[in-house]
């Protein structure tokens, strides 16, 4: 089987970014150079992906209309010879073919998941949260893809986190397969510290065989009253096995005010352009954030 679809999950609240979200969809928060959403959507296409799904919620509208054509604005920067601007923002309108649905009830991650059944089909797919920003060479949906085309199973992603952030994740029991590989063996949403069965933390990015759709159908509520998707993968691994790949790369949470800036300052770093200058301006800063 081949991975074409990928669902990419954008119907949140924002609420740890307020007040700017009340008005601004928190994935369209500018991450550097491009907003947040955009490195998901690039992810996915760089990993072979030919179709994506993005959930949305009301109020999102931004997002459509930035992946949308521009005719106005391209005929502006095309009559002012902003070469350089008008092949981005053409590049952005056709990266993909994209569709939208929208979760009109926050119901969960599984319920966003699953209101996507009859885009997606009967075909395996790939999940990405664009909250997690992971820095590395080979994008971490096109390393999954490897196992999932060894093994024809469900894979996650996970990484070792601190036994005191364990209550934040998902997290796995599992027997190790090979080098950052697991076969898991159950899942446990948000444990306490003396209740988790390992350190490794399930993080945003999943190849889910189609029928995780059946196992969601049928996975009760649980915290907050929502449709958790580790509660869904529990009940998937009673019919078939599911994979843990611990990613190569260095994630950051831009879902927190702190992990937003720590990535923004890294992608700045990186950057082609301004990363240079952007070192120096660093370097010219006490720890007071203050010119020396």
């Amino acid at each position: 089987m081949k991975v074409r679809k990928a669902v990419i999950t954008a119907a949140g609240w924002g609420t740890r970014f307020l007040p700017i979200t009340k008005s601004q969809p928190k994935e369209m928060l500018p991450l550097f150079d491009r907003p947040l959403i955009q490195y998901a959507v690039e992810e996915a296409i760089d990993s072979g992906i030919e179709q994506i799904v993005i959930v949305t919620a009301q109020g999102k509208h931004a997002i459509e209309d930035y992946f949308d054509r521009s005719p106005e604005l391209e005929a502006l920067l095309e009559k002012k010879k902003e070469t350089k601007l008008l092949k981005e923002i053409r590049r952005i309108s056709s990266l993909c073919d994209i569709c939208y649905i929208r979760q009109k009830d926050q119901l969960g991650l599984g319920h966003a998941v699953f209101i996507t059944r009859d885009i997606v089909d009967k075909e395996p797919m790939a999940v990405l949260l664009p909250d997690d920003i992971i820095d590395t060479r080979t994008p971490v949906i096109k390393q999954m893809l490897r196992v999932f085309h060894r093994y024809q199973a469900t894979v996650i992603a996970v990484e070792r986190v601190g036994r005191e952030e364990v209550h934040k994740y998902g997290i796995i029991k599992a027997n190790q397969v090979q080098e950052n590989l697991y076969q898991v063996v159950d899942l446990v949403e948000k444990p306490s510290p003396e209740e988790a069965p390992s350190d490794l933390g399930i993080v945003g990015r999943y190849i889910l065989m189609p029928q995780v759709f059946d196992v969601l159908a049928r996975t009760r509520p649980g915290r907050n009253k929502e449709v958790q998707l580790t509660d869904a993968l529990r009940l998937l691994l009673k019919e078939q096995p599911i994979y843990a790949y611990q990613f190569e790369g260095r994630r950051f949470d831009a879902g927190t005010p702190l992990g937003w800036i720590e990535a923004s300052v890294l992608l700045a770093l990186q950057h082609r352009e301004w990363g240079g200058e952007f070192k120096e301006y660093l370097r010219s800063l006490d720890l007071n954030g203050k010119r020396e």
